[in-house]
């Protein structure tokens, strides 16, 4: 088991496995975004944990108290110069995406702050999410050349084709916590941080007297309709890794990395 409560400047996944609860943290310096690296090693932990005995309930969070996820990694997509190397980019979340929907374990989000992109593909893919007032939404994709493809089917899935819809258009505007709440993306909102972790821990806690197999089962029919996402979101990444490609893309993100 490792200690994942000191924040370090340094990227890192971590999991520790205290009394049935597997806890993975991610963070990045640049406000939690996610290159390849940190993408695979989050798809590995949750498959890892989804097979752990010791393990019954998941939680995912980040680390520090601002941002939950910036989304990709502007500094790894502006150096993308070929299609393949597109493809595989987006792939990494799309893994991740997976990997939260066939875990057989249930997966439960900690939002503390804002999430952009990838951060909202996230909290989607997951089956349970609580959050802070803090925890602004944005899909910010059409906004530098691309789209929300390959999170836009969690994202839909939890909130549904209008509002998925909406944020996916009108990318540069923030939604609110209560907003992503009313429409199904969280299931809590809570004024503070401490507020969102005693409640969490409250919460699983009183999983762990539950049934794994009802659990289980019960993961397995909130999921139906979605077995076809491995082709569907492979076919999506391509769709990014295309367009990641064009002057436009490139030109937007380098916009968006001089006003950092």
């Amino acid at each position: 088991m490792s200690e994942i409560t000191n924040i370090m400047q340094e990227a890192y996944v971590r999991h520790e496995v205290s009394n049935g609860l597997g806890i993975i943290e991610f963070y990045h310096p640049s406000h939690n975004s996610l290159p390849s690296n940190l993408l695979a090693d989050l798809a590995q932990k949750i498959i890892d944990l989804g097979t752990d005995d010791n393990v019954k309930v998941i939680l995912l969070k980040s680390g520090g108290d601002r941002t939950f996820c910036a989304g990709a990694s502007f500094d790894e997509m502006i150096n993308i110069t070929d299609f393949d190397s597109g493809k595989a980019f987006f792939m990494g979340f799309a893994r991740v995406i997976n990997a939260c929907r066939t875990c057989p374990k249930l997966v439960i989000g900690r939002v503390q702050g804002k999430a952009v992109g990838g951060g909202v593909g996230l909290a989607s893919a997951v089956d349970y999410c609580m959050a802070t007032k803090y925890a602004s939404v944005k899909l910010s994709e059409l906004a530098v050349g691309i789209g929300p493809f390959v999170v836009g089917p969690a994202v839909e899935r939890k909130i549904g084709l209008s509002a998925m819809s909406q944020m996916a258009i009108n990318a540069t505007e923030w939604q609110t916590a209560e907003w992503a709440k009313s429409k199904g993306l969280f299931t809590e909102v809570f004024d503070s941080v401490e507020q969102l972790d005693e409640y969490i821990t409250h919460f699983t806690n009183g999983l762990m007297n539950k049934s794994m197999s009802a659990m289980k089962l019960l993961k397995k029919v909130f999921w139906e309709g979605a077995e076809h996402w491995d082709q569907l979101l492979e076919d999506r990444a391509e769709l990014s890794g295309s367009l990641i490609l064009s002057k436009e893309a490139k030109d937007a993100i380098n916009s968006f990395k001089s006003k950092a």
